[in-house]
């Protein structure tokens, strides 16, 4: 595949339209709001890079590399392995749901394109959309930097487009903490896909918190 279509393919995997419902989610913010732990722009920048550091730099993006190489190498052992290690590092139940629900969804898409559909590899796409964007972009050829740059800004953008309802802040403000908190990427990414396996995994106690609470939340604009 040619570099041009390559990034045709990628913008398609991290838009907002990917069908795999990214937007229903909150990912703790819901409660932090209402907690009073994330009241303005300035809070919501401190909440997503812990998050940013933590969760992305040293959980999703190594194990974004490690699926991704696993795919390319067609070891379906190694991809199983580490869609469960992902699973596990989800620390409540509203994490893990999320998880398994955006990677079945991202499964059907895949199945309505008759890709990876082959038994080794079907159940564990099912556990994660971090395994599905592995499987097409090996599939598609994205180069692995160029991947999780995607993904990383996709997800960035869904937590800033939460923001936006949550906090709230307007559009303006909204695009300033797409600027400065994206500037921050390539060099989270040189660290994440520098870590040795002993090195994986995120641990936040307050999105850990947000996380459970927002489940008994009475007023509730995301799923939990």
């Amino acid at each position: 595949m040619n570099s041009d279509l390559a990034l045709l393919r990628l913008l398609q995997l991290a838009s907002p339209g990917l069908p795999v419902g990214g937007f229903t989610y909150s990912q703790g913010l819901e409660w932090a709001v209402e907690a009073g732990w994330v009241t303005d722009a300035k809070g919501f920048a401190a909440w997503q890079r812990e998050q940013m550091h933590d969760t992305l730099g040293h959980l999703d993006w190594p194990l974004l590399a490690r699926l991704y190489r696993a795919c390319q190498e067609d070891d379906a052992e190694a991809f199983a392995h580490w869609s469960m290690f992902l699973l596990a590092n989800r620390e409540t139940a509203e994490l893990r749901l999320e998880e398994r629900q955006r990677g079945s969804a991202l499964a059907r898409l895949l199945d309505g394109w008759q890709l990876a559909q082959a038994p080794a590899w079907r159940a564990s796409l099912e556990l994660s959309q971090l395994g599905g964007m592995a499987w097409l972009g090996a599939h598609w050829s994205i180069p692995l930097r160029q991947l999780a740059l995607g993904h990383g800004f996709a997800w960035l953008e869904g937590a800033v487009m939460a923001g936006v309802k949550l906090v709230p802040f307007g559009q303006q403000a909204a695009q300033t903490l797409l600027r400065d908190l994206g500037e921050a990427l390539p060099a989270v990414l040189d660290h994440a896909l520098a870590l040795d396996d002993d090195q994986l995994g995120g641990g936040l106690p307050l999105l850990a918190i947000a996380s459970s609470r927002h489940e008994t939340q009475y007023t509730r604009l995301f799923r939990s």
